[in-house]
């Protein structure tokens, strides 16, 4: 009757353990950012005629139709020590999560202590030393945490978040990589234009050189003018190391990003003579999409619900814990083992509360309650920033766009003005001086129309890596 009892009281506090976790339930708090309707309204930049509002696709580099870079970028999401990284940290969580779930189940213990020893005589009342004895000790145990106040139900619920943080942080490193190694090509690719032009501009110069130094030589010169020209060339050869420079360093960040040595990166790869660049209006979707699609947003959420968890964990310990044990064994003599006299066995609850100190858990709920309102900043700031990146990306290259075209003019002007001038020059229709300063603004104009290309390759990357695109499997 008595142990149809204790079970019974086992069943009720069981039953109450489902029934009453502490702490707050989580959801997206309604003043939170996220939730405004501006939030998740079109682009303001989405107005430019260079975007449209379809959303963006998953894998946004194929939009270049490039072999070479879908090659590249498959590459480094296979290699890339980062994302290693990041991975490794995913399995991490995982582990602690399984671990905190563990804490649900039952535990059990076998014992099993053989001995040999002797008892004391005068204890026992003997005035005679008693004998060695051999005896035993075994047995198991079972005990079982009720979670009456969901304290275990609420750390599993953050290290469940924790979990699914890691993995956007993860999807994160991926979107990174990503943009990394696409800007590292298009780099690669626009110093091969850039070099292009500048040889082109020092080729046309060295003739420019060689036709001074002939009329000098004719009478129709002077030493002035062959020196006004070399140094020009001098300053347009100067251009091409750097030129060099960005195009070896951009092989090795390709190298490092794709895992790779900078002996194992293939130099010849890259074919291109000009960075790759979208000529078509870029998908970019509106704020609802993007505050689905960030990686960084859906991990500061996930990290807000892990702290609200723990605000739970923390008020739990303001109420007492409660185990439920069980053993059943054996105990006496080794050659009276098995004897019905030497079984034993318990059942019941082990209560412990800290009551009435409960100052150092009500310290740790402030200390969970501000790292939820700081989870909550770094949320709102998250989504902020996310947007403002999204709105000046847009507007950085809808800009350069238009600084492009105007540079494009110029250069074809200036090379209008350069010919032009070489002609009258050549027959002595105009001044040396003249020809020089048509030939500078050329070099200056071609120079700065091949950087801008450069640039609205390397902003287009920075508006989709803004996007958050790119971390879909």
């Amino acid at each position: 009757m008595n142990t149809l009892k204790i079970l019974g009281g086992v069943t009720l506090a069981a039953a109450l353990a489902a029934c009453s976790t502490v702490g707050p339930n989580y959801s997206v708090p309604q003043q939170a950012v996220a939730k405004r309707a501006e939030a998740a309204a079109p682009f303001l930049g989405a107005q430019e005629a260079v975007y449209k509002q379809q959303p963006l696709p998953a894998h946004w580099w194929r939009l270049y139709d490039d072999p070479v870079l879908d090659q590249l970028i498959q590459k480094a999401l296979a290699a890339n020590t980062d994302l290693r990284v990041a991975s490794a940290n995913l399995a991490r969580t995982r582990a602690v999560l399984d671990q905190t779930e563990e804490e649900r189940r039952p535990e059990a213990s076998i014992s099993a202590a053989p001995g040999v020893g002797r008892s004391s005589g005068v204890a026992a009342g003997s005035k005679t030393a008693l004998p060695d004895r051999f005896n035993y000790d075994a047995g198991i145990h079972v005990s079982y945490q009720t979670d009456m106040f969901g304290k275990i139900a609420r750390a599993v619920e953050a290290a469940n978040a924790d979990t699914q943080a890691a993995q956007a942080a993860l999807d994160m490193v991926r979107v990174t990589v990503a943009a990394d190694t696409a800007r590292a090509y298009a780099d690669a690719c626009a110093a091969v234009r850039q070099i292009g032009v500048a040889q082109q501009s020092v080729d046309l110069q060295q003739k420019f050189v060689a036709l001074t130094e002939q009329r000098t030589r004719a009478g129709r010169g002077t030493a002035i003018d062959v020196a006004r020209a070399r140094s020009q060339l001098a300053q347009l050869q100067a251009a091409l190391p750097p030129l060099d420079a960005q195009h070896r360093t951009a092989h090795y960040r390709l190298a490092a990003l794709t895992g790779q040595t900078p002996g194992e990166m293939n130099m010849h790869l890259l074919q291109c003579q000009a960075a790759p660049r979208l000529t078509t209006q870029i998908p970019v979707g509106d704020g609802a999409a993007l505050l689905r699609r960030r990686p960084d947003i859906r991990q500061a959420e996930r990290n807000l619900a892990a702290a609200t968890a723990r605000i739970g964990v923390a008020t739990a310990d303001l109420y007492p814990n409660i185990s439920l044990g069980a053993s059943i064994g054996s105990t006496g003599l080794l050659d009276h083992f098995g004897a019905g006299n030497a079984f034993r066995w318990s059942l019941g609850p082990l209560i412990s509360w800290t009551l009435p100190d409960t100052g150092a858990a009500r310290s740790r709920i402030a200390q969970a309650e501000a790292g939820g309102d700081g989870a909550l900043a770094k949320f709102d700031g998250t989504v902020l920033n996310a947007l403002k990146e999204v709105e000046s990306a847009m507007t950085v290259y809808a800009r350069e766009l238009d600084r492009n075209a105007a540079l494009k003019v110029a250069r074809d002007e200036s090379a209008l003005a350069s010919a032009q001038s070489h002609r009258l020059y050549q027959y002595g229709r105009t001044d040396f001086l003249t020809v020089l300063d048509a030939d500078r603004t050329l070099a200056a104009t071609d120079a700065a129309w091949a950087a801008s290309d450069a640039a609205l390759a390397a902003d287009q990357v920075a508006l989709f890596l803004a996007l958050g695109g790119g971390w879909e499997k």
